[in-house]
Parts: structure tokens; C-alpha cells; sequence
């Protein structure tokens, strides 16, 4: 199971950067909302860059329905 915040590597890959000063700047840039932690790490909820880039869709996509206009009389 996948853990519930990025990873170092995540953010790396994520924002192309490795210092945490340009990676903050890159996430403000992308729109993508993070949490500093008191030891100056950076936490990124997974789920909400999955909403933001469209990895998993928010809901399910309701079915659409139809008649079946060939049992008509």
C-alpha cells in the first residue's frame, strides 16, 4: 500500500529539484498544496497531486443511460 504522503524521491521526480527551498518555490508554482514540517521537511498529501494531475478521478463516473429504442412497439 502506497504511504499516505510523498516520499523524498516523490517530491524530487515531482518538483526536478533537491533542495527544499526550490522544491516550496516549485510547488507554490504548480498550485500544489504542502506543509512544512518543524524540522523544515516538506509534506505532500499523495491523494491531492492525484486530484490535481488527474491520476484518479475524484468519483466514479456515473453511467450514462439510454432507452433501448429497439424493444419499442
Amino acid at each position: 500500500m502506497p504511504s499516505m504522503f510523498l516520499t523524498d524521491d516523490d517530491l524530487t521526480e515531482l518538483t526536478s529539484k533537491r533542495r527544499n527551498s526550490l522544491r516550496i518555490h516549485a510547488l507554490n508554482s504548480m498550485g500544489v498544496q504542502h506543509k512544512i514540517r518543524p524540522d523544515g521537511s516538506i509534506v505532500v498529501l499523495r491523494a491531492h497531486v492525484e486530484r490535481l494531475f488527474g491520476e484518479k478521478p475524484s468519483k466514479p463516473e456515473e453511467p450514462t443511460w439510454e432507452p433501448d429504442w429497439s424493444k419499442r412497439k
